[in-house]
């Protein structure tokens, strides 16, 4: 028999925050920042789109607002230090581009920057829901493009071979794990 534990409802958002940590980048009238995200998730297929929490109090979410878009990149293991760095000093404080030395390049249909060295790029524009953005800092998003390491998530599908790059998960505490290894149930 399984031994069930209580969890305290302020950590049992942990039982489901499995999905991928995010770094959310945006720009807007000349400024640019970059956040963590662990509560990021995909909504529709068709067309295709996310929601992501972006507090009320973060240079991030004046930029979106500002700019109507952002890009949710997907980091992996290497990049652990710079997310949990970036996620944990505000960008009205320093220069988080500068000051984590971060390289980034142009997207296709957004001005904000995709940062290199991700494993997948996400390039979104906010659909714009006030009542849930100033309620809940949710941001409901289309996704206008996006892209991938090849080594990573090609055919549509992630490929989580041997030692290739895995996508990260922020699970609090300063602690991550990376994504196991798949496998499938016959039938």
């Amino acid at each position: 028999m399984t031994t069930r534990l209580p969890v305290d409802l302020s950590k049992s958002y942990r039982l489901l925050n499995h999905g991928p940590t995010v770094l959310v980048s945006s720009q807007h009238e000349g400024r640019r920042n970059v956040m963590a995200a662990a509560w990021s998730m995909p909504l529709d297929f068709s067309p295709p789109k996310v929601a992501v929490v972006i507090d009320r109090n973060t240079l991030t979410r004046q930029l979106v607002e500002g700019s109507g878009e952002f890009v949710l990149n997907v980091p992996s293991r290497p990049m652990a230090g710079l997310t949990l760095a970036v996620g944990s000093v505000s960008g009205r404080e320093s220069d988080k581009f500068a000051a984590e030395s971060i390289s980034c390049f142009a997207g296709d249909k957004v001005k904000a920057p995709l940062l290199e060295g991700c494993l997948g790029w996400l390039e979104c524009r906010v659909i714009p829901e006030p009542h849930i953005q100033q309620t809940y800092d949710l941001f409901l998003a289309e996704i206008v493009a996006a892209w991938s390491d090849a080594r990573a998530f090609r055919d549509g599908h992630w490929v989580f071979d041997g030692d290739g790059p895995r996508s990260i998960h922020y699970v609090a505490g300063g602690h991550f794990f990376e994504t196991g290894d798949a496998f499938e149930v016959g039938g």
